[in-house]
Parts: structure tokens; C-alpha cells; sequence
């Protein structure tokens, strides 16, 4: 919901820092592959109620992610790197809630389930729909700057960041904030769905009419 409208202000400031690595030969893939090592960090760091020391491995994963974007768009959009760059995005995404589970399994285990259990919702959708997407060359303007179909809803990376900003900071209410953004998760699922589903129909049809 938010990343259309915080990418634009955001932005200018990953183009100057890309601008600075590219000088150094760094490769947008490189940066990809240190953000999701230096992400994995906030597993074990949660497991161990070290919250500051993950909040930091996570703020720091998103930077890269934002840097790995604005990098290959100086360099010229890939295919690969847009694959390893989302593949890596989701296994970070999964990796957050089991940290909290591994934390406090009593506390935690069903509504760190039932997160993941959402995620799974978002991304499968989300994947599906940007894979036909692309077979049927199909644009989306509101995310020009994707190197794939980016189908957004209520809960998109501005969001979930955010959430896992907030468990950190206040890790005895992670399974409230999970039952919460959980629920958040299946209303854009099903937007999603439906969305995507009458998006293809329509494109069907002009292509049956034309």
C-alpha cells in the first residue's frame, strides 16, 4: 500500500549510494548476496533476545535491498538478479517470524505460524500472478520500477518492515502484531486473487476480440 508512494521519495538517496558503489565495481548481485547473509543474522539473534542487535541485521538487509534495486537500474535490469533478489527477500521474510518463535516458543509459536502462514498467502499470489503477467507482457506503471509485475495490496515490503521494526522494538507484543498483520495478509491475499484473476480474464477477452 505504502511502497508506491515511498519509493519515489526514497528514491534519490539510493541512486546517490548506488552511484558511490558503482564507482567501487560492486556488483548489484554482490550487494544482494551480503543484504540476505547479513540479514540472516537477525535469526540467531533472535532466538537469543538480542532484538536491538536483529532490528539492526534487518534495517540493514532492507538497505541493501533498496541498493541492489538502484544499482542494477544504473547497470541495466537482469533477469537473474531480479530472481535471486526476490527468492532471497522471501526466504528473509520467513526467517523473521521463526526468530521470534524460536525466542518464545510458548508464547509464540501459533501466531508465528499464522504469520507464516500468511506470508504464504501474499507470496504465492504475488508470484503467480507476476509470472503470467510477464508471459502476457502485461505492464504495471504504478511499479515501473520492478524488474517484474509488482502486485501490491494492504500488506507490501514498506508494511511488513515496519511490522518487524515494531516486534522488535516490542517483542512481548509479537503475537498480537502477528495475529494483526497476519489478518492484513489475507485481505491483500484475496485482493490479490481476485484482482489478478479478473486482470487475466480482460486480457483474455481483448485478445479473443482483437
Amino acid at each position: 500500500m505504502l511502497d508506491r508512494h515511498l519509493h519515489p521519495r526514497l528514491k534519490p538517496w539510493l541512486n546517490r549510494a548506488a552511484g558511490f558503489i558503482d564507482r567501487r565495481g560492486i556488483s548489484p548481485d554482490g550487494v544482494t548476496l551480503v543484504g540476505f547473509a547479513l540479514g540472516v543474522l537477525a535469526l540467531p539473534f533472535l532466538a537469543l533476545g538480542w532484538y536491538g542487535a536483529a532490528l539492526m541485521a534487518i534495517v540493514v538487509n532492507r538497505l541493501c535491498d533498496g541498493l541492489d534495486g538502484a544499482l542494477a537500474r544504473r547497470r541495466g535490469l537482469s533477469d537473474a538478479g531480479g530472481f535471486l533478489d526476490i527468492a532471497l527477500d522471501f526466504l528473509f521474510y520467513a526467517l523473521v517470524p521463526f526468530g521470534f518463535v524460536l525466542a518464545d516458543p510458548l508464547n509464540n509459536a501459533i501466531a508465528g505460524a499464522w504469520l507464516l502462514f500468511a506470508f504464504i498467502g501474499t507470496g504465492s499470489s504475488f508470484l503467480a500472478f507476476a509470472a503470467l503477467a510477464a508471459k502476457h507482457n502485461i505492464d504495471n506503471p504504478g511499479y515501473a520500477h520492478k524488474s517484474f509485475y509488482y502486485l501490491g495490496g494492504l500488506t507490501e515490503g514498506s508494511e511488513t518492515i515496519a511490522l518487524f521494526v515494531l516486534c522488535c522494538l516490542f517483542p512481548a507484543y509479537f503475537a498480537w502484531l502477528a495475529w494483526i498483520f497476519g489478518a492484513l495478509c489475507w485481505l491483500t491475499t484475496f485482493n490479490r486473487v481476485w484482482g489478478g484473476y479478473v486482470t487475466l480474464r480482460e486480457y483474455e477477452k481483448r485478445q479473443i476480440n482483437s
